[in-house]
C-alpha cells in the first residue's frame, strides 16, 4: 500500500466539498436555493455551510475527501493522491460561507376578525373543521385593508415562509412579497407517512381534504401539499425539474415513496403532470407516482362543489391566468 504522509493527509482534509466543486469540477455544481448547492449527478445531495448531505442514502461529511470515498466509491489512498495533485496543479480559490439574508416575507396585516374569508370558504364547500383549524394554526387569516384570504406556507418550525393571497369578492389573485416558493401551504400529516398528494391550489387541497372527511378518513393521516399555482413544465423534452415545494418537501420527508398527483382536469394540468412524473423518475431515491385528476369538473373544487350541489367557482383561477397573461 503506497505510503501518505499525515501532514498530507491532513491539508487534503481542509479542502471542504464546495470549494473543490468551484475549483476543479464546476460542471458539476447546481446553485439550488440561497446558500444551498446540489450537484449535477445527485440532485437528492445538498451542500450548505461548510458541510454537505446526501439524502437518499443518509450519507453526510464535511470534505471533499468524505465525498470521492463515499459518493463516488474512490479508494482512500486515490482520493487523497487525486485532491492532493490537484492542489499541485491549481491552488484552490477558498470559498468563503455565503451570508444569505434570508427573504423577509411581508404578510399583510390580519382583520380583526376572518367573517369574509370564513364566508368564503364556506361557499367554495370547505368543511368548517378544516377551516377552523387552519385558522388556529396560523395557515389562513383575512387581511385587514382588503379583505383577502391570506393562505400561508409555514416550514418545519412553524415560520411562515409564503403568503398566498386570494380575493374573497373579487378576482385578485397574487403573493405576499418576499414568499418563497418552496414553502407553498400544506396540511402535513400528524404522524409518520409514506405518501403525500399533490394540488396546484390551497382550495384544491382543502376541497380534497373535504372529500376525505365526507368519507368518513382521517384527513390528518396523509401529507397534502399545494403548489399555489399552476406547474409550468419545460418545453424541452425530459428537462423539466421536479417543483419547488415538492423537492424541498420530499427532502424534509425521506419517508416518503409515493407521490399522488392531483391536478387539474384541462391541458395545463395533464401536461403538468406528465411532466411531475418524468421528473421523479430521475430522481436519485425512487419514487412511485399516481395520477388522480378529479372525477368530474376542472378541478377538485369542481369536483366537490358539484357533489354539494354548489355552483362550481373558476373566478381564482381565472384571475390567475389574466395576470399571467398581463
Amino acid at each position: 500500500m503506497p505510503y501518505i504522509a499525515p501532514d498530507i493527509v491532513q491539508e487534503v482534509k481542509r479542502m471542504d466539498l464546495l470549494t473543490y466543486l468551484k475549483n476543479y469540477e464546476p460542471q458539476e455544481l447546481v446553485h439550488f436555493s440561497g446558500g444551498t448547492y446540489t450537484t449535477r449527478t445527485h440532485d437528492s445531495l445538498k451542500i450548505s455551510n461548510g458541510r454537505w448531505m446526501w439524502w437518499s442514502r443518509g450519507i453526510g461529511g464535511r470534505s471533499a475527501l468524505d465525498y470521492l470515498i463515499k459518493v463516488r466509491g474512490i479508494p482512500f489512498v486515490e482520493a487523497v493522491e487525486m485532491l492532493a495533485g490537484c492542489g499541485a496543479v491549481q491552488s484552490p480559490e477558498s470559498v468563503p460561507t455565503l451570508k444569505m439574508e434570508e427573504k423577509k416575507l411581508l404578510l399583510p396585516a390580519p382583520n380583526h376578525s376572518h367573517t369574509r374569508v370564513i364566508s368564503y370558504l364556506r361557499s367554495r364547500g370547505i368543511d368548517p373543521e378544516l377551516i377552523d383549524f387552519c385558522l388556529e394554526t396560523g395557515r389562513i387569516y383575512e387581511s385587514r385593508h382588503h379583505h383577502n384570504a391570506v393562505f400561508v406556507g409555514l416550514d418545519g418550525e412553524g415560520k411562515p415562509r409564503y403568503g398566498a393571497l386570494r380575493g374573497t369578492g373579487t378576482d385578485f389573485i397574487g403573493d405576499a412579497s418576499g414568499s418563497d416558493k418552496h414553502y407553498s401551504f400544506s396540511l402535513p400529516a400528524e404522524k409518520m407517512c409514506r405518501e403525500v398528494h399533490l394540488f396546484e391550489s390551497a382550495i384544491d387541497l382543502l376541497s380534497f381534504a373535504t372529500l376525505m372527511k365526507q368519507e368518513g378518513k382521517d384527513w390528518r393521516e396523509t401529507h397534502l401539499l399545494s403548489l399555489d399555482g399552476v406547474y409550468r413544465p419545460s418545453r424541452e423534452p425530459g428537462r423539466s425539474k421536479v417543483p419547488a415545494a415538492l423537492s424541498r418537501f420530499l427532502n424534509e420527508h425521506p419517508e416518503v415513496r409515493l407521490v399522488v398527483l392531483h391536478l387539474d382536469n384541462d391541458r395545463a394540468g395533464r401536461l403538468a403532470a406528465e411532466a411531475v412524473q418524468a421528473a421523479l423518475q430521475g430522481q436519485d431515491r425512487q419514487y412511485k407516482t399516481m395520477d388522480l385528476p378529479p372525477p368530474e369538473g376542472k378541478d377538485y373544487n369542481d369536483h366537490l362543489c358539484l357533489r354539494l350541489g354548489i355552483r362550481p367557482v373558476q373566478r381564482a383561477k381565472r384571475g390567475r391566468e389574466r395576470g399571467e397573461e398581463r
